[in-house]
């Protein structure tokens, strides 16, 4: 028997529950570190999932220490200040605008390379498309490890990107706090739309 034809068995129900049901925005954290090599448990997952052309713009700088986050505080709208500094990590995800000089790395076809590089609306495209989705996935890869996520928009963009990088290569994209979090900080949850508003089958 062709074993590639039989479906793979889905995830547990407690696994569907920590990663999305009874997931939550998190606006407070317990006062418990994350590790570094954490961390790079969590880049070693998110890095897996698909991007265009196995592309990977996406950039994760993760602000571990009190310092970083306190470089970023005045950046932040009024109500993201406080919530961010007091997090374990403040993880800035960005986009790599010359992602494509690693294509030679990363893709299996010679050209892709100088094809991006002659193209810079193709660039803009792929890398907000799939350094967004890099950040998703780092959200689904903390919340698979026992973190909790607090993603954010709330903040300066133009001002990040001059703080932390000034060389203008990389862009922010949005912010997520990451820790174990702490219940008493989460607000009740908003209606989801249903499936008849969201979705067409045809």
């Amino acid at each position: 028997m062709d074993t590639r034809t039989i479906p793979r068995a889905p995830l547990s129900e407690a696994a569907l529950r920590q990663l999305f049901s009874d997931a939550r925005t998190v606006n407070g954290f317990l006062d418990v570190p994350v590790p570094r090599a954490l961390l790079e448990q969590v880049y070693a997952l998110a890095c897996m999932g698909p991007t265009s052309m196995n592309t990977q713009p996406a950039r994760f700088v993760m602000l571990a220490s009190r310092a970083a986050r306190e470089r970023l505080e005045p950046l932040l709208s009024p109500g993201n200040r406080a919530k961010t500094v007091a997090a374990p990590v403040c993880v800035i995800v960005a986009v790599d605008s010359r992602f494509y000089e690693h294509m030679p790395e990363v893709w299996h076809d010679a050209g892709a390379r100088e094809m991006f590089a002659a193209d810079p609306a193709l660039v803009s495209a792929t890398a907000t498309r799939n350094g967004t989705l890099g950040g998703a996935y780092l959200i689904l890869a903390a919340r698979s490890l026992g973190l909790d996520c607090g993603p954010m928009s709330g903040f300066d963009m133009d001002k990040v990107n001059a703080e932390f990088f000034p060389d203008g290569r990389w862009r922010a994209n949005f912010l997520v706090n990451l820790g174990y979090g702490d219940p008493a900080t989460v607000f009740p949850r908003n209606p989801r739309l249903p499936f008849e508003t969201a979705c067409q089958v045809l």
